[in-house]
């Protein structure tokens, strides 16, 4: 009876546990796996790095466990009170928040959190949930209150000011609103419109953000300076050559040239040390990461999942397309992580949360249709 009654429990609780998407969960253990042995290079000077990297791959997992239980039909009822309890501690750090390094981007309850990180999943859930509701009756100004949603939390990341994330948010609403059917002529329009405001988009700038655009088109105007993080990023992506130095044997990092190298510097130091053959695998790998994610996201089985999942699935693209052209000199310096690799907890959790949520949308997908 006993051995009965446990094989009885385990076909109970079995489903919880194969809740994985099996290439999806693949690459993303070999980018974490790459990340550790870059960041064991990086962080030789940075005791603890490692093992506080580890934690936050096991708190990632157990979120991206969770999410991946939690059925697509709850993540919509989600949608609303997760964006409103963003937008509400947004306005607390607008308000009473923690200055740090002259931001005010932080605030204390028990801990220290950053609100600006929740908003990364709680848009596109909201956009895709807003978008669920009008599918079929789909207007011009059902887009126009979907970018009014999404011009609140923005804007109030901007004002922190953190403009690195703020365009991360900006990026994962728009791709459900451009996924949900977003004209062509509106699309014109809208490049036109944002192309006209630049002018008064650089009067608002802090003068540190103009001089990360400055830098971007000529560092070498103040290459000990403000031009320092790009010039020395791009001399370790250039001398790693086609097989790179070899492991632990990256000068520019290991002479402490490459600055932020545990975190938004890390492609840096495994260009340098892995050369061209290893940036090949290394982008093979993220086209594999986005290629699943778009396949789970084209099978999704509701106009709600299929907006979300694309916009997850941008979301991993912005990520390694900003921090690799950021480290190579071709975008200017934002503060984005390299996905999966970085050192870091809250980027970590965030991006676990998410494909979290691309292998819900997949199981259910294959519950629905069995």
């Amino acid at each position: 009876m006993r051995i009965n009654e446990r094989r009885s429990v385990w076909r109970r609780i079995r489903p919880y546990f194969l809740v994985f998407d099996g290439p999806l969960a693949l690459v993303i253990f070999l980018l974490l796996s790459i990340g550790l042995i870059t960041l064991y290079s990086a962080a030789i000077d940075f005791p603890g790095r490692v093992e506080g990297q580890l934690r936050n791959i096991m708190v990632a997992f157990v979120v991206m466990w969770m999410a991946a239980n939690v059925p697509p039909q709850t993540l919509m009822r989600l949608a609303v009170p997760l964006y409103t309890a963003g937008v509400a501690l947004l306005l607390a750090v607008f308000m009473f928040g923690i200055i740090k390094k002259g931001a005010r981007r932080w605030l204390y309850i028990g801990v220290d959190i950053q609100p600006s990180e929740i908003m990364k999943i709680a848009m596109p859930l909201m956009l895709a949930w807003f978008f669920q509701l009008r599918a079929g009756m789909l207007r011009w100004h059902s887009f126009l209150i979907a970018a009014a949603l999404l011009a609140i939390p923005v804007a109030l990341i901007a004002k922190q000011p953190d403009l690195g994330t703020a365009l991360l948010v900006l990026a994962a609403g728009f791709y459900v609103i451009f996924l949900a059917g977003l004209s062509w002529k509106m699309l014109i329009g809208l490049t036109v419109s944002a192309a006209a405001s630049l002018p008064v988009v650089w009067s608002v700038l802090h003068d540190y953000q103009r001089e990360r655009v400055m830098m971007l088109i000529d560092p070498s105007s103040d290459p000990l300076g403000k031009g320092f993080h790009i010039i020395q990023s791009t001399i370790a992506v250039g001398s790693g050559g086609f097989f790179g130095k070899g492991w632990l044997k990256g000068t520019q990092a290991h002479l402490e040239f490459i600055p932020e190298r545990t975190t938004d510097f890390i492609f840096a130091v495994y260009s340098e040390e892995f050369g061209l053959v290893g940036n090949l695998v290394l982008l093979l790998l993220y086209l594999l990461l986005i290629g699943r994610s778009l396949m789970i996201a084209a099978n999704a089985p509701s106009f709600f999942t299929r907006l979300l999942a694309g916009s997850i699935t941008m979301i991993f693209f912005t990520y390694a397309f900003v921090n690799m052209g950021m480290v190579s000199g071709i975008v200017p310096v934002v503060g984005v992580p390299l996905p999966f690799m970085s050192y870091g907890g809250t980027a970590l959790l965030t991006l676990g949360l998410g494909a979290g949520i691309l292998m819900s949308i997949q199981r259910h997908r294959k519950l629905v249709q069995t």
